[in-house]
């Protein structure tokens, strides 16, 4: 599968009550199906997939399924500290019709997971059973568990583990990773435009299917260094930032796939301070109240999560200013 360009990892909205609020959830879907992005993941980070019950997951994942437009590729958060676990929620994500698993580091019991053969094992295991091809996902900042260079590049060798949503901001690390997976070659289904081909695409009588070499797909996840992280060998993103503004990352990554260096840099400079304050510092509370400037809803988040201030709305309503969707 294609991973190339902008996926917004996006959030789960919720009653006051804390329920899930699926009509809303459709509604962001269909309205990020609108957008130029290429795909949405459903149940990552910012989607508090870790504060939701298993059934709550499971039903999520439908919903967002039902609502996504069929030409955009959709990523589902089944990483689970288990490794069997994390294979039930992939072969239910396989089911519901998703294309890509996106299978977070294991962390809790730290000193074990920083033996490189732990880890090794756990994903050669998901990936040997699982129905869907498998994104290592690397976020150092939420499990303080940072997944070796090293351990990339052995995994990039499985056939069914296709890249890396990598959450560091390190060009140094993404430099290495992406010249030690250099030599992984996979050939890929696209459509004549070279974008995407989902199993959910219907083509027109005579469309032909393309193929297109993939390789080691890595996606970054740093929306304010997001035009050095393209140019040090990333093929795309996954950021928190491009919830509330999918079209303005967008405008970076399309400006740097034209060559167009200057315009990828003006474009990039126009978001780093939002980016770094609410897609960072303010995390899912800032995300959410930037998507209800923006026309998504963001709503309620879930304790332990707390809302944010009316000082701090304030803040984020004048970074949002010249930032709409």
């Amino acid at each position: 599968m294609l991973l190339h360009g902008i996926f917004p990892p996006i959030t789960t909205p919720f009653y006051a009550g804390g329920e899930v609020y699926y009509k809303k959830l459709e509604y962001n879907v269909e309205r990020y199906s609108r957008t130029p992005i290429a795909g949405m993941v459903i149940l990552g980070s910012t989607g508090e997939a870790i504060l939701m019950n298993e059934q709550e997951r499971r039903e999520v994942l439908k919903c967002a399924r039902q609502a996504a437009a069929p030409e955009k590729v959709l990523l589902a958060g089944t990483g689970c500290e288990s490794a069997a676990e994390t294979l039930r929620l992939t072969e239910c994500a396989a089911e519901l019709g998703y294309d890509v698993a996106m299978v977070r580091t294991p962390h809790y019991y730290k000193s074990q997971m920083e033996r490189p053969e732990n880890m090794l094992a756990f994903y050669r295991f998901v990936a040997d059973r699982s129905p869907l091809p498998v994104l290592l996902y690397n976020f150092p900042h939420a499990t303080a568990y940072d997944l070796p260079a090293e351990i990339v590049i052995a995994l990039a060798e499985h056939p069914n583990v296709i890249g890396l949503k990598e959450s560091s901001d390190s060009l140094e690390k993404l430099g290495r990773m992406a010249a030690g997976t250099k030599q992984v070659r996979r050939m890929v289904k696209v459509t004549q435009t070279f974008q995407a081909l989902t199993p959910r695409m219907k083509l027109e009588g005579g469309e032909k299917v393309r193929e297109k070499e993939a390789g080691f797909q890595i996606l970054v996840g740093a929306a304010h260094k997001f035009h050095e992280l393209l140019q040090a060998g990333a093929v795309g993103g996954i950021l928190s930032f491009a919830d509330p503004a999918p079209t303005a990352l967008y405008e970076i990554y399309a400006a740097w796939k034209e060559g167009d260096a200057k315009l990828a840099q003006e474009k990039q400079k126009r978001i780093v301070a939002a980016g770094m304050r609410v897609g960072g510092d303010l995390s899912i509370p800032g995300v959410k109240y930037a998507c209800d400037l923006n026309g998504y809803y963001g709503g309620p988040v879930r304790l332990p999560l707390l809302p944010l201030t009316s000082e701090v709305k304030a803040e984020v309503e004048r970074l949002m200013a010249d930032i709409k969707n």
